[in-house]
């Protein structure tokens, strides 16, 4: 289905027309469980890999000391699945078990996490997008953007090694069937579970932090935001900047292009590693499509549910990926040459 953002609570470009200059295009992914296949744009699934093209490891040290247990992604599989199985069970039974026996057994196997793996890691696929779905900068000829990542974290990168791939999907005609899969990962939250996509476009403005400081300060001037409806964003009205930055500015979740969502540190330099040219957002890899505090980012479709999916987290993490507790990992490319390296970033 597709999904629908409401408007936003307030035009900010009528009451800041400086920041409409600013204006960039984001598009939301709005990933949704389901069952990809190759040919689909996807978060978690199956990529249009060349049979003859080696699948991509990580040969990094990875510390068994910082790791307290791994686990298999097929009982990180078959425990999410007994969840959802166990879910749907109380909703047409209240008095139907809880959990069965096996779904215990799965349980307390995960908890005891499985045996340590020394050795090159084979990388998990995290995104694939199809430029007819999904617009993104791309090298020349190149229509697939390919995202995987080693699912531990390594000395000094406090998230999973990303490794971007590029290529044009009409010359794969013969697929990898059956790719590596890493016999363990550091934590079930780099485990991305199968989605579809529902790509949307929605307008982003920068982070309060990159604005002039006279903007900043007309932005903070309660006075300038006395026609945004009290009645329904009352909680806003001793700290407008705080309506701005949640609900104006960057859109949460999975998303292409727009504008850097900052928030663990204030805005940096992101130039280029081989060219020195400024980067742009290419993927957002976002934690939760919303949370508590920007709820009118959620879809109307999903407003008009009544109940919540079983699979979901209180914070509606459909992906079930968590990046540094509840943080973004952002990858940037070079705009002069997306296919020089990439940068990533943890806000």
């Amino acid at each position: 289905m597709s999904f629908t953002t409401p408007p936003r609570p307030v035009d900010v470009t009528a009451l800041f027309p400086q920041l409409a200059p600013l204006a960039r295009t984001a598009t939301r992914l709005h990933p949704r469980p389901g069952s990809p296949t190759v040919h689909d744009s996807s978060v978690g699934g199956p990529l249009l890999w060349p049979a003859d093209e080696p699948w991509p490891h990580c040969d990094e040290r990875h510390d068994r000391h910082a790791t307290r247990e791994v686990h298999s992604p097929d009982d990180i599989r078959l425990f999410r699945q007994n969840r959802l199985v166990a879910a749907e069970r109380q909703r047409r039974d209240p008095q139907a078990p809880e959990y069965t026996t096996e779904e215990l057994a799965t349980a307390e196997r995960l908890l005891a996490g499985s045996p340590w793996f020394d050795g090159p890691i084979a990388m998990l696929p995290v995104a694939q997008l199809y430029a007819r779905d999904v617009p993104f900068p791309s090298p020349p000829g190149a229509d697939l953007l390919q995202v995987l990542w080693c699912p531990f974290e390594h000395p000094g990168r406090p998230h999973p090694r990303t490794a971007v791939f590029w290529r044009s999907s009409s010359t794969v005609t013969d697929v990898l069937d059956a790719p590596p899969e890493p016999p363990v990962v550091q934590s079930a939250y780099y485990l991305p579970w199968p989605c579809l996509l529902s790509p949307e476009q929605v307008t982003e403005y920068p982070n309060p932090l990159e604005l002039s400081e006279e903007l900043q300060e007309q932005l903070a001037d309660e006075s300038r935001w006395e026609t945004v409806d009290p009645a329904r964003y009352d909680s806003y009205a001793d700290d407008p900047e705080e309506l701005y930055l949640t609900n104006l500015s960057t859109a949460p979740g999975w998303k292409t292009g727009g504008w850097t969502r900052w928030g663990v540190t204030d805005p940096v330099p992101r130039p280029c590693p081989e060219c020195g040219t400024e980067t742009v957002p290419l993927l957002t890899i976002g934690s939760s499509e919303w949370n508590s505090h920007s709820e009118s980012w959620m879809p109307e479709e999903e407003r008009a549910r009544s109940t919540l999916l079983p699979l979901c987290t209180p914070r509606w993490n459909f992906t079930m990926i968590d990046i540094a507790g509840g943080r973004t990992l952002q990858l940037h490319v070079c705009p002069a040459s997306p296919d020089h390296p990439h940068i990533a970033l943890v806000q």
